[in-house]
Order: structure tokens, then sequence, then C-alpha cells
């Protein structure tokens, strides 16, 4: 007869004690337990030129170097491709997020293509989208002259401003370089009731498929009018989002449209030309609300959630200053108000919807704020990765909040830190997690190789995907919860083969415990030697293997 092993997984508490654990660290891996989902998070700290791969333990398995540090997005490719910005230093375009260029790097560190974009007109920035056809949209400033703004309907303006465009590069993987094939300036979409007698004079408050010129939520002379610092592709509806941290708003166009159709007001699926098809986060932008309506502040990364995923179709968004005037952030999730065919409802006041569908916010909020860069990812079992850049953590959240895994990036501006110093300018732009059986990882041994940081010694398990989705009931109970110094076990000794205590980390610390036997179904075990915090025990019988948390 085969011997199947029957897991089941308890949560334990220690409810008293002094002791910290790692009470000296700084840097790696927090928490890794059994409801994060397993797999492979890329990351580029924005003082590096190398992109990391690690794992859920907090090991490095693979890194790429480049002459270049972001400029500021990485993403790895289905096939094994890493496409990555660069920061090319443009005089000129000097703000947060410059780049100036695109890479492309072979899985040993090759730049197979490369295409630059930064002269003292234009300059990439922030973010890029890798479109299911092999092209590739880039977020690009757009100078124009002091004379341009003021023709244009601008009431103040510097020597110059800087407008956007989005450009669609193809690019040739033979010859080197690209082709644009697409292209739509924001530039081309204006309103302003300030000057009759210039261009683009109309009523704000009835054109919000149009960008008033003359909004601006700060310094009114600031070149950098729109900073728009997110780029995301709906496959479905052959539309982008972008997301504008200058207006507090997100932005969904039409990418069915020719270049012509994009510079005007008609054409493409949707008949709108280049215009806005939807907007959302701040209607004060197009006259429409008060300062109460505005949900969203200098908010990044407004992506899509995949459609088979939890809350698939909806859209995620990394809320900055949530908390205005408090300094806290939210991951947050709106619904918009679309039909399948991709057409979005406006009552001619603010755009739907009036509140968010899901909203992550720290225990207490001010523990968590990034007021810039950051983002957040939906996985497939329903998690969430949050990537506080300002303070280079990343961690995953479940659906209801609470933290599953957590890593805080060792790499700073003067280079790798130690385990234990502090931690000063190791932000990150982004992080993304790839499943283990991702497409991008065929062909390649993915081993762990040690930790990014140097003086971690610590040990760590990782737990197979899914392992909270098979649940039955089990004989076998453990008590008191939480507990100080020991627990009791009730079951079947006799057909118990294994029990294995888990700390947070993945660490298994069953040596620092002791196991004794009261009589036939009754195991004490006593957990004096451990320090305060929250633990896992797994058991092995001779049934089926199932799981239990």
């Amino acid at each position: 007869m085969t011997i199947k092993n029957f897991v089941v997984v308890f949560l334990l508490f220690i409810c008293f004690g002094n002791k910290a654990l790692f009470s000296q660290q700084t840097v790696g891996l927090f928490s890794n337990t059994i409801d994060s989902y397993n797999g492979y998070t890329l990351f580029a700290p924005m003082f590096s030129t190398t992109t990391y791969l690690i794992d859920n333990c907090g090991e490095k398995v693979h890194s790429w170097n480049s002459a270049y540090k972001p400029g500021i997005s990485v993403y790895f490719l289905e096939d094994g491709t890493l496409l990555r910005t660069r920061n090319t230093k443009n005089s000129t375009f000097t703000a947060g997020g410059s780049g100036g260029g695109i890479e492309m790097l072979d899985w040993n560190g090759n730049v197979i293509w490369d295409y630059t974009i930064s002269s003292a007109t234009e300059c990439q920035h922030h973010d890029i989208e890798y479109l299911p056809n092999g092209n590739i949209l880039a977020i690009v400033w757009d100078s124009k002259t002091q004379a341009e703004a003021i023709q244009a309907g601008r009431t103040t303006s510097g020597s110059t401003l800087w407008s956007e465009k989005i450009i669609e590069i193809q690019p040739d993987l033979v010859n080197g370089g690209g082709t644009i094939v697409w292209e739509w300036k924001a530039w081309d979409h204006l309103v302003q009731d300030f000057d009759n007698t210039k261009d683009n004079f109309g009523t704000v408050s009835t054109s919000p498929e149009l960008l008033d010129v003359n909004f601006t939520s700060g310094n009114p002379t600031n070149e950098d009018w729109l900073h728009i610092n997110s780029i995301d592709y709906n496959t479905t509806f052959d539309q982008i989002i972008l997301s504008s941290h200058s207006f507090s708003e997100v932005w969904i166009i039409d990418h069915s449209t020719s270049t012509a159709q994009a510079s005007s007001h008609t054409g493409g699926t949707f008949n709108k030309g280049g215009d806005l098809l939807y907007r959302w986060g701040n209607p004060q932008t197009y006259d429409q609300g008060t300062g109460a309506d505005q949900l969203l502040y200098k908010q990044h990364d407004a992506c899509w959630i995949e459609d088979s995923y939890t809350d698939g179709g909806m859209v995620m968004i990394f809320n900055n200053q949530a908390g205005t005037p408090s300094n806290y952030s939210e991951v947050n999730v709106i619904d918009p108000p679309v039909d399948v065919n991709g057409n979005y409802t406006y009552s001619g006041t603010t755009y739907l919807p009036s509140s968010f569908h899901w909203i992550y916010q720290a225990p207490t909020p001010t523990n968590f704020y990034a007021s810039h860069i950051s983002g957040a990812q939906r996985l497939p079992n329903g998690n969430t990765l949050i990537c506080d850049g300002t303070a280079g953590t990343f961690f995953e959240v479940d659906y209801s909040g609470s933290t599953v895994w957590e890593y805080v990036n060792p790499v700073s501006q003067s280079g790798i830190i130690a385990q234990g110093d502090p931690v000063i300018q190791n932000i990150v732009f982004r992080s993304y997690r790839y499943p283990i059986n991702y497409n991008g990882f065929n062909g390649q041994t993915i081993t762990p190789q040690g930790y990014i940081e140097t003086g971690s010694t610590y040990s760590c398990t990782l737990y197979p995907t899914g392992i909270n989705e098979n649940i039955v009931n089990s004989e076998i109970s453990v008590y008191p919860n939480p507990f100080y110094n020991q627990i009791t076990m009730e079951g079947n000794k006799a057909e118990l083969k294994e029990i294995i205590i888990y700390n947070t980390l993945g660490q298994n610390v069953t040596a620092l415990t002791k196991q004794i036997l009261i009589n036939v179904n009754q195991i004490m075990i006593d957990l004096s030697k451990l320090d305060t915090g929250i633990y896992y025990i797994k058991t092995k019988t001779t049934a089926n293997k199932v799981y239990k948390q």
C-alpha cells in the first residue's frame, strides 16, 4: 500500500514575552508565509545599474547588469528578454522619472536591442508598455515654447512647457533601431476658457474629453505640466490608460486610431479620435465637482487587473497621497462604468464611480506612506504585491489586507547594504512578481544564489502556491492559541509522522522546541525557547495529502 503524507498547517501566536525576532534586521526578507504567492520578484533599484530577480525567500536567482541606471521601469518578457528603460542623463529634462532610452537584454545580460528618445525637445520618462505584437509604447516629454503655450491659450508660462506624447515603436531586432508607427499627443486635445483669440477656446466644464491647458495643481510656471507616470494597455478594448501625477487623474484613450485620427476628435473604434474616452480621480480638472469629489492624489501605476484574477477588468491604482493632508498612502481598485464593447458611461457631471471598489490601507495608516513613485500588482491568487518605492519595501497582502510577505531592497545609492546597517536611498520605482511557470523561465536553470545583502544567515522554506486552497477538516487540534511557552496537540500519535514548526520567515525552528508524549492521543510541545511572534506548525500523517491553516 502506498503511504501518502497528510499535511496540516496551524497558525500559532505567542502572546507573552519580550524577545524580538531579528531585532537588528534592516534589509532583505522580513516575512514569508504559506499565504504568499510563490514566484520570482523583479526590481531595479533606482541608483543601481543592476536589475534583480529574487525568490520568495529573498535569495537572488538572477541579475542583469547594464551601463545605465533605470529610467525608470523594467519588465521581464515571456520570451526571456529583460525590457528596460535607461537614464541617459538628459540635461534639459531633469524632473523625476527622467529616462531617455529603452534596451532589451537577453538572459546572459547582452544588449540585443536599444533605442534612444532623448534630445533638447523630447525625452522618454517613467514607463513603457510592451504590446502583444512586439511593439513598445513609451511616455515622452514633448517640449513647447513660450510662444506655443500662449497661442494654445495658456495664461502663464515659463520659457518652455512640457507637454506629453505617447509613441509606439516597432523595434528592428535585426538591424537595430526602430520605427514610430503610432503617436498620440496631449497637445492635440486641449481646451481653455481664458482667451477667445487663442487656440482651443471653449467651455472647460462641458469638454471633459479635453485637457484644460490652464489647470495647475502647484506652481503655475512649472514646466512639467502633466507629468504622466504610468502606461498600461487593454488588449480586449485596444485602449491605453495613463496616470497624470499633476492632474491627480487617470485617463483612457483609444489605441485603435491611426496617428492622423489620434490627432483629431473623430475616428477609431469609438469615433472620438484621440480625445479622452474616460477620466477619473479629480473632477476639478474639468470644472466639475469640488475638492470633496477628489479621490486621487498624486497617484502612480494605474493598470487593468487581468480578467481572470480577482476584480478582473477593474483598474488598480497606487494612491500616493490619499491621506491628504495626513501623510498616508493607499492602494485602490475602481470599477469604471464600461460596457462589454469598451464604451464608458458619462452623465454630464463627474465621472463614476463615486467610491472605491477595494482599498488597502495600513492598520495604522501613517505607517504606509510613499509620497511619490511606487506601484501595486494583483496576483493570480487574489493577493496584491505592493511596492512602497520611497522605502524600497515590497510587501504582499491578501484580499483582507493582511501582510503575507515582506522584503526590503538591500541596494542603496552607495551600493549593497550589510544586514543591520541603516537603510538610506534604497528607492525602487516598482516591483513585479512572476509565476514559477512563467514562459520567460523556460529553458533556464533557476537556482538560489544567496542573499543580495551581506551578513544574512537565516534559512527559509518556499511554500507551494495555493497551500491554503486545499482545506479539509482535521481530527488534529492545537491549543491554547495564542499560547505561552507550550502547546498541546491532540490526535492519533500512531498516525503522525512528523511535526515541523516555522516562523514567518519560513525558517524551520523545530530544533528549538521539545516534543513530549503525554499519551497516545496527546503531545505537549515546549516552545519556551522561541521568540515572541507568529508561528506555523505543520504535521504529516499517513493519510491523503491536504493542507489546513
